[in-house]
Formats: C-alpha cells, structure tokens, sequence
C-alpha cells in the first residue's frame, strides 16, 4: 500500500544567507537512507561553502539560477534543467541575483557526515 508523507521536515542549511531546505524523503523526515529528496528555495547571491560529497546528487531547478562550481569551471542551471553531480566530485553550489528554487534528490541520503563541506 501507498504510504502518504504528509509534510517534510525543515532542515538548517549552511550557507552565506538562510536558505530555507524541505526535506520530503530522507534520514530526517521519513528515516530513508537510501535516498533523499528535498525542496530548497535559496535568496539571491547565496553561495555554500564547497563539498565532496559521498553521494550522487541530481538538482532539478524549477526556476531561478544555480551556479555549480567544480574543478573544471562552472555551470550555470536555469529553471527547467538539470545537473547531476556525481559522489566523490568537488562543487560549490551558488545563486545569481533572482536566487533559485530547486529539488535535490541524493543516492545514497544526504547526510552531514558524508557530504565533507571544506574548512
């Protein structure tokens, strides 16, 4: 049978600014560790700090733009498109001035303890 979820768990982010992390599915709100899915609403010129994570991470932005620096140069995620970010690759994401709205989806769960934010 279905299982309803009725609400997500609001989670602290890191980041220059609040940015506001709905946890739908994951360790947090439903006790999933193998994967997660949030919905994160970040402010204009928000920028976290980088990471390496141990997870593979898909980003589907509804709209707004993120910046996704990695070690060859960044790109630039508009409402409508895509990016994955595989596990073991570093990237820092960021917002330009209109922030952006977008669901991560995370395989294996995000968690603090895998996700190796630089000092």
């Amino acid at each position: 049978m279905p299982t309803l979820i009725e609400s997500p768990t609001r989670i602290v982010a890191a980041g220059t600014k609040p940015k506001l992390i709905d946890e739908h599915v994951g360790r947090v709100n439903t006790g999933e560790a193998r994967l997660s899915v949030a919905h994160m609403r970040a402010p204009g010129e928000w920028e976290e700090p980088g990471q390496r994570p141990e997870f593979d991470e898909w980003t589907l932005v509804l709209s707004g733009l993120l910046r996704v620096e990695h070690e060859g140069g960044t790109l630039e995620v508009r409402g409508g498109q895509a990016v994955l970010a595989r596990a073991g690759e570093w990237i820092r994401y960021s917002t330009g001035p209109e922030g952006a709205e977008y669901v991560a989806v995370c395989l294996p769960a995000f968690s603090p303890d895998t996700v190796h934010r630089d000092a």
